[in-house]
């Protein structure tokens, strides 16, 4: 059975440590602390040190997360629910809007968390922007289960 890896990016409105982007990380810790506890997340990467790529400027503060779950309807249940989904709902009070051609998050199958890294997570993210949803890399509105089927999430 293959695993679930997502990568967002965003940049926020304000520098780090604004009180508007303190909430959002306090918000993310406990997004965070919420998916561990669920038991379906397994693996989330640390984005220290990592550069923010060139393919997703704006003028904001750039926020990077890249982590691995059990499969593809434990992600998408999270990710519209409980504090996730509140966390949207605030996206833009924290959040710079999308400029054009800017997408916010891409996921893909893989059959090991070793092979989930931040070099993966690029290469999906500009084959996405470039090619839209496959099942190399795609998002909720046009998934794909591991086969490479065409799925629709609920």
């Amino acid at each position: 059975m293959g695993l679930v890896a997502i990568y967002t990016v965003g940049r926020l409105n304000h520098p780090y440590d604004h009180p508007i982007s303190r909430e959002f990380y306090e918000m993310g810790y406990k997004v965070m602390r919420q998916a561990s506890l669920s038991g379906y997340m397994i693996e989330e990467f640390s984005a220290e040190g990592v550069p923010f790529p060139e393919e997703a400027k704006g003028d904001g503060y750039p926020v990077l997360t890249l982590t691995v779950w059990k499969s593809l309807q434990s992600l998408y249940q999270f990710t519209y629910s409980g504090r996730h989904s509140q966390a949207l709902r605030s996206r833009r009070r924290w959040m710079e809007p999308y400029q054009e051609k800017h997408l916010s998050y891409v996921v893909w199958w893989t059959e090991k968390v070793k092979d989930v890294s931040w070099e993966e997570a690029f290469k999906r993210y500009n084959f996405y922007k470039q090619n839209g949803s496959t099942p190399f890399a795609f998002d909720f509105k046009q998934a794909f289960d591991e086969k490479g089927e065409t799925i629709s999430m609920k």
